[in-house]
């Protein structure tokens, strides 16, 4: 399917690996001009080298700093189209769960979020037109022991979303949401090593558990999110907006 994105720009923040890197993949391949934003410049090289057949910018940048959030997309500009990937609060057993800990998940993924948002977006809305997806995540969502504070950032970037599509659906630009479950990325190993401390249970155990509870019977993969997200940054989602994607393979089969 054209996506209609040839021509248009595109930033990826957690550009590096997992569903970012999986979107500038989807993009680049469907005609877009694309900046990946990540941390680690070391990083970033490992994914262009992951990708040699495909042509994309990238940018190394802490986006936990607001200054230099801006500073970055002062350089890029303004793109046509911004995909959130980047910032993921660690999963965090309750008994060790603090102050420390709560700031640390807000810092690590709303505020990468919002920082990246609010540098683009009144540019997007003087213009006249713009597409931003964020990847937040189920937790956010279905209470998780392990994950208070992720869940929360999570569900705070929900309503943050939703509130900038409202704000400015008038002015040509689209906000939505893709809550991915259990992915296949490098996340799944950090989530069970907090559950191995939790419960005392081996990893494998804990792991096939873990499949069992998604009635698809199976994890979801980085390319499958990405699709979605690509779509729903593309001129072929016109009329959404504020919208909140569940891609949790039925797990919590909930309106």
């Amino acid at each position: 399917m054209d996506l209609q994105l040839t021509g248009k720009t595109a930033v990826v923040t957690g550009a590096s690996k997992g569903i970012g890197l999986a979107c500038v993949e989807v993009l680049a391949r469907e005609g877009a001009t694309v900046t990946g934003i990540s941390r680690d410049p070391a990083n970033l090289a490992k994914a262009q080298e992951q990708l040699p057949d495909l042509t994309f910018a990238v940018e190394a940048v802490d986006l936990t700093d607001p200054d230099a959030t801006k500073a970055v997309f002062e350089r890029i500009g303004v793109p046509d189209i911004l995909i959130n990937c980047a910032g993921a609060a660690r999963r965090t057993p309750v008994d060790e769960l603090d102050s420390k800990a709560l700031h640390a998940a807000m810092e690590a993924k709303y505020f990468t979020y919002m920082h990246a948002t609010e540098a683009v977006i009144r540019g997007m809305a003087e213009r006249g037109s713009g597409a931003v997806v964020n990847v937040v995540g189920q937790g956010g969502r279905a209470a998780n022991p392990l994950h208070i504070g992720g869940g929360a950032a999570n569900a705070a970037l929900m309503l943050a979303s939703v509130g900038y599509a409202k704000a400015y659906a008038g002015s040509g630009v689209r906000v939505n949401v893709i809550n991915p479950g259990t992915t296949r990325t490098n996340r799944v190993d950090e989530g069970l090593e907090a559950a191995v401390r939790s419960t005392g249970k081996p990893k494998d155990e804990l792991l096939a558990e873990m499949v069992r509870e998604v009635p698809m019977g199976r994890f979801g993969e980085p390319e499958e999110v990405a699709n979605v997200a690509v779509f729903l940054a593309s001129p072929l989602a016109s009329y959404v907006t504020a919208s909140i994607v569940t891609m949790d393979g039925a797990t919590t089969a909930a309106i």
